[in-house]
């Protein structure tokens, strides 16, 4: 199998295990589909801590609305008393107004925020030093972790606008959102390695040979950006070991240095001519003016 270290820039995303005979078409589409579930994954992780903290969202017509200003506007949340948590709700105020405050109890928050880690060590960058290729699967998984855990908590689902079911149905709006800018539509992903891009219509065997026993470092860019910048040299881990060893050599040339000092030559200790001249009574002379 080949192993790709797949990155975006600078960073690591995921370990992918495939063939040289894969065409670089289905090749990307499989690398995209993880890179950008990986991204749902971790957007719905950001966003259950608010659930479990300030319950579910509040209509897009009451968020960030005052309770006066709803009072006033005889505004109504008709998704309150459908969706509500199961074992009971603690009320804790959203100061953003964006969750309607009714938030799960003790026991149903560590549902959530367990099962919030366990998703996101599941598809975490972290599994590249653990050497562990993430697949479209354990993507799968951890969506599934979190829809589960959602509905122990909410039985009767959350309301069609709260942006965590949005996100289960794949109907998330990221315009105008900074997510926006890290998701790479299938059609538009485009692999890179070793500063050429990998055509569609072409195999990857056509760029890595045919030896299945290879591990190259690929990078995912959107259709247009232009090419990524270079992989360095030399790998960071590499480098702190050659700083480690300049280091260490510093620190021995000084101490040779210093061990080759040759001051001590000057003391009395070391005058061949000291014992002849106190035998002849000339040790204590001293020349100059008294």
């Amino acid at each position: 199998m080949v192993q790709l270290h797949v990155k975006r820039g600078d960073e690591s995303q995921f370990l992918f295990n495939t063939t040289v005979d894969v065409s670089i078409e289905t090749l990307s589409r499989e690398i995209s589909a993880i890179y950008n579930g990986r991204l749902k994954v971790v957007r719905i992780c950001s966003e259950i801590p608010e659930l479990a903290d300030h319950g579910i969202s509040l209509p897009p017509n009451m968020q960030g609305l005052t309770d006066d200003q709803i009072s006033e506007l005889k505004l109504k949340d008709e998704w309150e008393d459908r969706c509500t948590p199961s074992g009971g709700a603690e009320f804790q105020k959203d100061e953003l107004g964006c969750r309607n405050g009714h938030a799960p109890n003790g026991r149903m928050k560590d549902v959530l925020r367990k099962t919030m880690e366990e998703a996101k060590a599941l598809i975490s960058n972290k599994q590249v030093k653990a050497n562990v290729c993430v697949t479209l699967d354990m993507v799968q998984e951890a969506l599934d972790q979190m829809r589960g855990a959602v509905m122990i908590v909410y039985p009767m689902g959350l309301p069609p606008h709260d942006p965590i079911r949005m996100e289960f149905e794949n109907q998330e709006d990221l315009t105008g959102r900074q997510a926006s800018l890290q998701v790479i539509p299938e059609e538009e992903a485009q692999l890179w390695w070793a500063s050429k891009e990998l055509q569609r219509g072409k195999k990857l065997q056509d760029y890595v040979g045919k030896n299945e026993k290879t591990k190259i470092i690929v990078k995912i860019q959107k259709r247009g950006q232009g090419a990524p910048a270079r992989e360095p040299l030399v790998g960071e881990e590499e480098q702190k070991q050659m700083m480690l060893h300049y280091y260490k050599r510093q620190e021995e040339l000084k101490k040779l240095e210093e061990a080759d000092d040759d001051t001590h030559l000057q003391s009395n200790y070391s005058d061949r001519q000291a014992l002849k001249r106190q035998f002849q009574g000339l040790s204590n002379i001293k020349w100059g003016p008294r």
